[in-house]
């Protein structure tokens, strides 16, 4: 069996190391932080708890795989609990939509808040959505990028790809089907699952509101973290090595093929086998020496758009919100003017900036682990910004701005009906640079690249890198960000590596 370094230890390289230890490998993680988790983050204040990254598991399937393939099944391991209402939104009008669990009580929902016809406007979209995932599932989730070789296997099948449209954006998707204004703004939001603007990003993102609906929208009792935690221990039981604070200086090739890591101090660490968790950009900028194959990698990620980041509060409040559901989004009354400001695009072309009125997404979990007392909750809340790019962009470092921001989405918030402000016992910010500077993803980037464009998809990083024995698992590289791609890069990742 290989001997195999995976480098860092957020979900995807943890997945991939279980898997692996579970096939006899012998595995070593290198973690440059003091603590493993990667985006899947955690901070305590003053007896307030938050979730620092991902709030929300879809796909559980996709988890209960991982943990059956090494061993107990994932109930053993963790308390799921799926969420009804799964989100509560608040529009710009004065609108409230409760979402709810599931699937079948969605159209009727949507016909009591919005009325028009709006819960059969969303059914028709769902049932396209819903063949949609029944094409592009396999062969674009569950397998190795391909490149041309995916769209060559889609287009054998003429009724396949006319269902995909590669060609149509998801703006362009919503309004075929969608009459209502609200309905369509509700759908532009998934374009922000994968970081990316709707009026760019492909309409085969139709179907994460459909799988959210479909397989649930669904909690870890005590935080997402403890899935971070659990998946480091399946990978321990099966004989890897945790290493945290080892900082990795480059990945070594030796004849052309990936040898082992040299860290920060010095040490070299033999491998047969090479697998990166780490930002992709990171990875072939930083990491891997200049010319070679690798160069094809280099150009690709310079053709693509960088995902959107995030701006995040973490507020320990006094008191309880009457009525607060585990997920409330805040939409503005102009969604474009947000994607304007984030990609530098429209009036704002060329030089992004802090989107002055954003959309607001506010994770408040009603459970008892993460708050200190009865009389209190920890409230994690988001809104999208750009990537931490002091020469052609947003410089977050600025001295002051993430203090005047941080204002900025509390007023916000206080004239879409939430004020908390005089509640307010714990305060504290994180800006796409801090993300930058504790995960290393490039310029805070949650996504890596984002779906911008109808090549986005083959632009992103494969699993298999151009160098042999070098694989690449996480949010940035294939079939992309979020709990359940990035676990199934590690899937992948586990197939490429058994067969070679």
């Amino acid at each position: 069996m290989a001997r195999v370094v995976v480098v860092g230890a957020g979900l995807g390289g943890l997945a991939a190391a279980a898997r692996l230890g579970a096939l006899g490998h012998r595995v070593t993680v290198l973690e440059q932080a003091a603590e493993i988790g990667g985006k899947l983050g955690r901070a305590e204040l003053d007896g307030h708890v938050f979730d620092t990254g991902p709030s929300l598991v879809t796909l559980p399937q996709i988890q209960r795989d991982l943990f059956a393939a090494t061993g107990a099944p994932l109930e053993a391991a963790l308390d799921l609990v799926r969420l009804d209402p799964a989100v509560a939104y608040r529009f710009a009008d004065g609108t409230r939509l409760s979402m709810p669990g599931t699937p079948d009580a969605v159209p009727t929902a949507l016909d009591a808040a919005l009325r028009d016809g709006a819960g059969a406007q969303w059914a028709a979209l769902m049932a396209r959505a819903e063949r949609m995932w029944a094409v592009s599932e396999r062969p674009f989730l569950r397998s190795p990028l391909a490149g041309a070789g995916t769209l060559a296997r889609l287009a054998r099948r003429p009724a396949d790809v006319a269902t995909v449209a590669p060609w149509r954006s998801l703006r362009g998707l919503g309004e075929s089907y969608l009459r209502h204004p609200h309905l369509r703004t509700l759908l532009d939001r998934y374009a922000t699952y994968s970081g990316s603007d709707p009026r760019r990003a492909p309409a085969v993102l139709a179907t994460v509101p459909y799988a959210e609906q479909a397989f649930g929208s669904w909690y870890v009792r005590g935080g997402l973290r403890r899935l971070a935690t659990a998946v480091a221990e399946r990978a321990a039981a099966h004989g890897a090595e945790l290493r945290t604070g080892c900082a990795v200086r480059r990945v070594l090739v030796d004849g052309g093929r990936a040898s082992g890591v040299e860290l920060a101090d010095g040490e070299v660490v033999p491998a047969d086998v090479v697998v990166s968790g780490v930002d992709a950009e990171a990875l072939y900028a930083d990491l891997l020496p200049a010319g070679g194959e690798a160069d094809r990698a280099r150009r690709n990620l310079a053709r693509a758009t960088p995902s959107l980041s995030g701006f995040v509060l973490l507020l320990g409040l006094r008191g309880r919100t009457p009525g607060l559901a585990h997920h409330t989004v805040l939409f503005p009354a102009d969604y474009d003017a947000e994607f304007d400001a984030v990609f530098g695009t429209g009036r704002d072309e060329g030089r992004p900036r802090p989107v002055p009125d954003p959309t607001v997404y506010i994770s408040a979990p009603d459970d008892p682990e993460l708050r200190p007392d009865e009389d209190s909750e920890s409230w994690f809340v988001l809104v999208n910004a750009p990537r931490h790019d002091p020469v052609r962009g947003v410089d977050w470092d600025e001295p002051g701005l993430a203090e005047r921001y941080a204002e900025t989405v509390l007023r916000v918030m206080a004239g879409r009906g939430l004020d908390v402000r005089d509640r307010i016992r714990v305060r504290a910010v994180r800006t796409p640079a801090d993300l930058e500077r504790d995960t290393g993803s490039v310029g805070g980037s949650i996504y890596g690249t984002s779906s911008n464009g109808a090549r986005a998809a083959f632009l992103r990083p494969a699993n298999a890198s151009p160098v042999p024995g070098l694989f690449l698992v996480g949010g940035s590289a294939h079939p992309g960000g979020g709990l359940p791609l990035v676990t199934l890069s590690a899937e992948i990742v586990s197939g490429l590596v058994s067969s070679t």
